[in-house]
This record gives structure tokens, sequence and C-alpha cells, in this order.
């Protein structure tokens, strides 16, 4: 099985770029389930419900978010009735819209599909290690293959996150930060591993934000309006190719561009 991930997606030309190029591209790579991170589709902040399904138009099988999950009301209703596509982090309250997991059936197989939030230098949520332990150990029995979307700020706590889940789930990768990382591998228990996929957006700004309105910003700390930056669009991702006996072990990890 190979699962392509996408990184955040950052703005609607971006979405546009995707509805273009991801279905050709998930079909050359021989992909079987693709989930692309949608948190900042949405101009940056939150993803809206016409913004959704534009996504999963464009050809993702799964979004996944991040903290700015609920930047959109129009998207809570959405988030309800549609767990079978969209997840939010795990760890959020369980009074919040939506859900932390999804299984999904591909290729034959049961795929749990898992979201969560780093806590270091982020909101305080519930710990996530402690929560996806019980998400596990919940769904004990009821699923083939597991994969974590970890949306989180520090590298350590998701290299942390990683090697607390060698051997146990399939595949972890990190979003949030949109700067695509050089540590694709193989942790020594199976499980495939990069701490960030990276972004999909204009690669002429910071982190897909117009480069002016971040730099106003960082010399005098006054309210700033961030909007998604000019210039070409580029995809980042990474493939996961799994073995195709138990326990699916990830046996290789490429970075996709595109």
């Amino acid at each position: 099985m190979k699962i392509l991930a996408i990184g955040d997606v950052v703005g609607r030309r971006a979405i546009d770029y995707l509805g273009k190029t991801l279905r050709s591209t998930a079909a050359s790579l021989g992909a079987d389930l693709v989930i692309c991170n949608g948190e900042n589709a949405s101009e940056i902040h939150g993803l809206n419900k016409s913004d959704a399904e534009a996504l999963l138009d464009a050809g993702a099988d799964l979004i996944t978010l991040g903290n700015h999950a609920f930047g959109s009301r129009d998207l809570y209703g959405f988030l309800d009735d549609r767990s079978d596509v969209i997840i939010r982090p795990a760890n959020y309250p369980a009074a919040c819209p939506g859900t932390g997991y999804t299984i999904r059936e591909v290729s034959g197989l049961r795929v749990l599909c898992v979201n969560l939030s780093g806590t270091a230098f982020m909101d305080e949520l519930d710990n996530p290690f402690a929560t996806v332990d019980r998400i596990l150990d919940r769904e004990k029995g009821s699923y083939d293959i597991t994969l974590l979307d970890f949306h989180a700020e520090a590298t350590s706590e998701k290299l942390a996150m990683g090697y607390h889940l060698d051997g146990r789930v399939n595949i972890v990768f990190g979003t949030h930060t949109h700067v695509p990382t050089a540590d694709t591998r193989v942790l020594p228990k199976g499980t495939g591993y990069v701490t960030d996929l990276g972004m999909t957006g204009p690669t002429n700004g910071i982190l897909g934000t117009d480069a002016e309105a971040v730099l106003y910003k960082m010399r005098t700390h006054m309210p700033t309006r961030f909007t998604v930056a000019d210039g070409a669009i580029e995809a980042q991702g990474v493939l996961f190719t799994l073995e195709d006996k138990k326990p699916y072990r990830c046996v290789k990890v490429e970075r996709i561009t595109f």
C-alpha cells in the first residue's frame, strides 16, 4: 500500500492548483490513499465548507486539520456530518465539533487515521501522547494500519511522538511549520516518519504568507492582516510505502514535490 500525505494547503489558489495536479500525481505514484492537511486552505486561518469540498473534489481522500480547525464556523456541521473525510485534532475537548480519528477501508484494509495537535508552544490541550494511546486501546482489533498527522510546532515533540509510536503505528508525519524537513526515515521498529511534510502554496512568501505583511508584524509588533503570497504554487508532501503483509511495516519514505 502507498499513502500520499500532502503538506498544509495555503489559500484558494493552492486548492485550485491541486485540482489540476493532485489526481494525476497520485495516479502516477500509485497512491492508494491521499491525505491533505487543510487547516490553512481558506486564506490562511481555517477551512470553510466550500473549500473543504473543493479539496475533496481535487482528489484528497481525507482532510486533517490543526490549531485553526475551528476558524470558520460554517465548517462545524460538515465536521460532524462528514467525519469519514475530515477530522480535527483528537485532543481537543469532546464538546468541539467533529472527531479526531476515522477508519477508512482502503484496498481491503482498515486504515485508522488519527489527527493530533502538539502542546509545546501551542494551545493547552489534552496530552497528545496519552490521547493517542487511548485511541489505539479503544479501537484495538478494528484496524489493520494506523497513521497519524501530528500538527505540532516543536520538532522535538514530533520526533518524540514518532519514537513513542514506533512499531505500534505504521506512519507518523508532522504538519504545521510549513517547512519540509529532510529526515524522511523508517524508525527502528518499522514506522515511517517525517517531522514535517512542508506546505502546498506560493513559494514567493513566508510560509505561504505575503512577506511584507510578516516583516511589518515582526518589525513593529503592530496588528497586521496576513494575506496569501503571490507567485508560483508548489505542492510538498511525502509518499509512504508499506509492505503487503502483516504487520504492514513501512519500507520506504519518499519526499514528493510537484
